[in-house]
C-alpha cells in the first residue's frame, strides 16, 4: 500500500492526479503540466516534497563522520544554516544517494534524503556509524512535512502568506537557511528558480499549504518537478545516476572534494583509480520526436545513452542528458536511436533554461 504525505488529503481534495512515486501516492498534475511548469518559470509554484526524509544528526563525532561518509566536504561549512550538496557513495564510488546537508552547529546537521532510497540511506548510514564507532545519534523525522515553494515571485508570496517570515529570510543566501519558530525555511530548491523549501510540522502542513495557495502560488506535481529540473539540468537519482555510476560521469564532479588530501571517504579509492570514464551533457533533439531515457545515441567517439529526457515547455524543443564518451563536445552533431529511427541532435552544455530564461 502506497504512503500518504501529511498533505494527501488536500491533493486529492484539489483533484490531482495522483501516482505512485518511490512508493507514496503522489500528485504528478492538477490539470495542466504545461501550465504549471510555467508558473514556476514565470511566478511561483509549491510542491509537496513531504515524502522525502529529513534526518538530523547530532554529536560531538557529527564533523568527523559527515567528513568520511559523503564525497563533498561539510568542513567548509562553518555559517549555521548553511548548506551543502553531496553525493553518498559506495566504496566502489557508485551513487548510493544524493543528498542536502544543512550545518547547525559543529554537533548538529540536517541532512535531506530522496524518498526512493530514504530507507537504505539510513540502514548505510547506521551501518558506517556503528563501523567507525561515531559519537553521534541519527534521528528520523518523519515527524515534518516539506513544501517546495519556487519561482521568481516565490519568496515574496511566502512572505505574504507567512507573516514574519520575510524579516527571518530575506537576508538568506541561496544554500543558506534559518528557522523561523517550527518552520526551517532553505534557499535551496530543484528547479532553477529562486525560493524556499519549508519543513515544518506534519500537523501544520495543510494550514500553511492553504495559505500559500491564497497568497497567489500555484500548486504543482511531479510532472512538472521534472521537467523543470531537467531544464535547469539537475541530476535525478535512478536516472542520471545510481549505485554503478561514478559521481564523476554524473556531471557531478564539482561536488567531490579532493582538496584536502589527508581527508579520506568513502569511495575515494575507487575515483582516484578509475578516474571519469564518461561524461554527462546536454542534447537538444533536431529532429521531430521526443526524448526520452535509456536511448541509444550515437557519436563520432563511440555510443553513449540518455539518462533523462523530455519536452521543454521553456525551449519548445525536446532536450536530454546523456552519458556519452570522453571527447564529444558542445556543438558536435549526434544521433539517438527513437524506436529504430536515427534522428539528429546537437550536444549542448547545460543547464537548458535557469532564472525564466532559455540557456541554449
Amino acid at each position: 500500500m502506497a504512503q500518504h504525505t501529511p498533505l494527501h488529503a488536500t491533493h486529492v481534495a484539489a483533484g490531482a492526479r495522483m501516482v505512485d512515486f518511490a512508493g507514496w501516492d503522489m500528485p504528478v498534475n492538477y490539470g495542466s503540466q504545461i501550465e504549471e511548469h510555467h508558473a514556476v518559470r514565470r511566478d511561483a509554484g509549491m510542491f509537496d516534497v513531504s515524502h522525502m526524509l529529513a534526518l538530523d544528526l547530532e554529536g560531538s563525532g557529527a564533523r568527523a563522520f559527515l567528513r568520511g561518509l559523503i564525497a563533498n566536504d561539510v568542513a567548509k561549512l562553518t555559517e549555521p544554516g548553511k548548506a551543502l550538496y553531496a553525493c553518498m557513495l559506495n566504496d566502489q564510488g557508485g551513487v548510493i544517494d544524493d543528498l542536502i546537508v544543512y550545518f547547525l552547529s559543529d554537533t548538529s546537521y540536517r541532512i535531506v534524503v530522496n524518498a526512493g532510497t530514504a530507507d537504505k540511506d539510513v540502514a548505510w548510514i547506521r551501518q558506517r556509524m556503528a563501523a567507525t564507532n561515531t559519537a553521534a545519534t541519527l534521528s528520523t523525522r518523519r515527524d515534518l512535512a516539506m513544501i517546495a515553494v519556487q519561482g521568481p515571485n516565490a519568496r515574496a508570496r511566502t512572505w505574504a502568506a507567512i507573516p514574519g517570515t520575510e524579516g527571518a529570510s530575506a537576508a538568506l543566501k541561496v544554500f543558506q537557511a534559518t528557522q523561523f519558530g517550527d518552520i526551517f525555511i532553505a534557499r535551496t530548491g530543484y528547479t532553477g528558480e529562486d525560493g524556499f523549501e519549508l519543513t515544518l510540522p506534519a500537523t501544520k502542513a495543510a494550514a500553511i499549504w492553504a495559505a500559500l495557495a491564497a497568497a497567489g502560488v500555484k500548486p504543482c506535481g511531479l510532472g512538472a518537478r521534472d521537467t523543470l529540473r531537467l531544464e535547469a539540468g539537475m541530476a535525478l537519482y535512478g536516472n542520471d545516476m545510481d549505485e554503478g555510476v561514478s559521481p564523476l560521469d554524473a556531471g557531478l564532479a564539482w561536488t567531490v572534494d579532493f582538496k584536502d588530501e589527508s581527508r579520506d571517504f568513502v569511495g575515494k579509492a575507487a575515483l582516484v583509480t578509475n578516474g571519469p570514464r564518461r561524461q554527462t551533457i546536454g542534447l537538444i533533439l533536431v529532429d521531430k520526436g521526443i526524448l526520452r531515457s535509456h536511448q541509444k545515441v550515437f557519436t563520432a567517439q563511440g555510443e553513449g545513452e540518455t539518462t533523462s529526457g523530455t519536452f521543454s515547455p521553456t525551449l519548445e524543443r525536446s532536450i536530454a542528458m546523456a552519458r556519452l564518451p570522453l571527447g564529444v563536445m558542445p556543438g558536435d552533431a549526434v544521433e539517438v536511436d527513437i524506436r529504430g529511427k536515427r534522428l539528429k541532435a546537437l550536444v549542448v552544455k547545460a543547464p537548458f533554461a535557469r532564472n525564466g530564461k532559455a540557456m541554449v
